[in-house]
């Protein structure tokens, strides 16, 4: 074609072409910033997936690693501000304050809560846990995941490095946990790597030992480094009040400040034990709960249980059950994942991409001896089944992922997530479903107790009026639960300010949202379309669920007025 015709061609082509809109601008610019995100996010004890990594992905926290973060980062953040929105459809609206938020939170992880600088516990999170998150999916564990969990191991020694690098401001209490919980890393590995290895894909296996032991020698070597410091490290965890707000107004999208907060958990924390009061005076000479007598009836119990739960749901008009949903499944912890699991809750709920597999959660043998929530399950498997499995966090995520708007398929904050599998358990409660078993209401008024106690909690580690010993004891006595679980929590919500206050305030959002609901729509609500409406977009923050849904945008001006 002669050049000057083909330019002629060309230019035509261009003008042809549909020009990128601003809202397309937006969806290219969430595709960049999640595909982004899915490789450099880090791990956490979460136990809701908050990502899909690339195949043969390993973390990085280098210092160049981390300097590529924050120049990322800002290259993101001038172009979501350069978009002009305002004249955009509500629900186009919400996506880019959706996008704003999760930006907000990797802010958030790089420059004030720090926990690549001041909680050795992050860098566990990265190591261990790194290997914990790869081992929840069950078996088989086919080679293309064989060779990602050696790699993980592999890479255990260059994390630490980075770990003794950038840990400048360490603080005593985290290194303390840190340094307890790696006192006995050498049995637990050894432990992960003996079972695990009989499983892997061949060319793996032979590089497991090798990889296991300098992973060892990194953690242990790293313990040390954390002891011999811990003398001269402060004391204060607390990220303080401004911080705290941060997160409230430009990441959760809760429209409360940290006093409101308190107000509402203590109101919460009241109706809790009264209304347990209440149902233990009914139960006078109800037969306790018994423990199942092996893991096999317990098993059996609980995949009736799910299947009686969504026929309840339907026929009730409660939520619609789409039958291509999968099931969620109680399995016996697997002996290579037991010596992991203090690192996270033994839940596997699936991914984007595994919207066809069952979500599994790891049981131990029923025993009086097991923790607080474990000892339930133990005894009902419902009320932890409806908040863990379905209708709650397994089947909300898995209709969240198959989403069609990609924007909405992200988890990345804890509030609606959260909020919702709380608000299940009481909701279903008073619809009816534990009618049958007065023992196991009482479980959940006491779940009830547990999550107003944690507003109290989250509130006062953040502002810095509980330590984590305080916070630990307050709630062992308080709920009241076994120590081990209290103190675990008190750590959890020092390290992660906001995520404990997620249950209770998401649930307030709901039941609120819901009441708007109500009255806007009169005798036209239906409570179906509503939790359907919740439940699909479950990703999203309340605030801006509420403004979509009723077109009520008063939180949002409240929340645009403080930032």
């Amino acid at each position: 074609m002669n050049p000057v015709v083909r330019q002629v061609v060309l230019g035509c082509l261009v003008l042809l072409a549909p020009a990128v809109t601003p809202a397309g601008e937006l969806d290219d610019l969430a595709r960049d910033f999640w595909a982004w995100r899915a490789v450099h996010q880090p791990l956490s004890s979460d136990d809701i997936p908050r990502i899909e990594r690339p195949a043969g992905w390993v973390p990085d926290w280098s210092q160049p690693a981390v300097a590529g973060r924050r120049q990322a980062l800002r290259a993101f953040e001038d172009h979501w501000k350069k978009l002009e929105v305002s004249g955009w459809p509500i629900p186009r609206q919400v996506d880019y304050r959706l996008l704003g938020s999760a930006l907000a939170r990797v802010r958030w992880e790089l420059d004030i809560t720090r926990g690549w600088r001041r909680n050795p516990m992050f860098y566990l999170d990265q190591t261990l846990g790194a290997i914990f998150e790869r081992l929840l999916q069950p078996p088989p564990i086919d080679r293309a995941r064989s060779e990602e969990i050696v790699s993980r191991m592999a890479s255990i020694p260059r994390t630490v490095e980075a770990a003794k690098l950038n840990l400048d401001q360490a603080v005593a209490p985290f290194a303390r946990l840190a340094s307890e919980e790696l006192k006995d890393a050498r049995l637990r590995l050894l432990t992960v790597a003996r079972e695990l290895k009989p499983l892997l894909a061949a060319e793996s296996a032979e590089r497991l030992e090798a990889a296991t032991e300098a992973a060892i020698a990194a953690l242990e070597s790293f313990r040390g480094w954390l002891e011999q410091r811990l003398p001269s490290l402060p004391a204060n965890t607390a990220v303080g009040r401004e911080a705290y707000l941060y997160f409230l107004n430009r990441i959760a999208l809760m429209p409360f400040t940290p006093e409101q907060l308190l107000e509402m958990g203590r109101q919460e924390w009241d109706r809790a034990v009264a209304f347990e009061t209440y149902e233990r005076q009914r139960n006078q000479g109800a037969p306790p709960l018994a423990l199942f007598p092996n893991q096999a009836a317990q098993m059996a119990r609980e995949e009736r249980e799910e299947q009686a739960i969504r026929r309840f749901l339907e026929q009730k008009g409660i939520l619609t059950v789409p039958g291509w949903v999968k099931h969620y499944r109680n399995l016996p912890l697997p002996p290579y994942l037991q010596p992991l699991s203090s690192l996270g809750v033994t839940d596997d709920l699936t991914s984007p991409a595994r919207l066809n597999d069952d979500g599994t959660s790891y049981i131990r043998p029923p025993s009086p001896a097991l923790g607080y929530f474990a000892l339930s399950t133990a005894r009902d498997p419902r009320p932890i089944l409806v908040h863990e499995g379905v209708p709650g966090h397994y089947f909300q995520l898995v209709l969240s992922w198959a989403h069609e708007n990609p924007i909405r398929r992200h988890y990345y904050d804890s509030g609606a997530n959260e909020g919702i599998g709380f608000y299940t358990e009481e909701m279903l409660l008073q619809a009816g479903l534990f009618d049958d078993s007065l023992r196991t209401r009482e479980i959940i008024y006491s779940f009830m107790r547990l999550r107003a106690l944690r507003v109290e909690v989250d509130v006062k580690l953040a502002l810095g009026l509980f330590t984590i010993e305080q916070a630990g004891e307050y709630l062992q006595k308080t709920v009241p639960m076994d120590a081990g679980t209290a103190r675990s929590e008190a750590a959890s919500f020092a390290a992660a300010p906001g995520q404990a206050i997620s249950y209770q305030i998401g649930k307030l959002q709901i039941m609120g949202f819901l009441t708007d609901a109500r009255r806007a729509q009169g005798e036209a609500f239906q409570l179906r379309a509503f939790h359907d409406f919740a439940w699909k977009n479950g990703n999203v923050p309340l605030s801006l669920q509420r403004w979509e849904y009723l077109g009520l945008k008063d939180e949002i001006e409240l929340l645009d007025q403080r930032r």
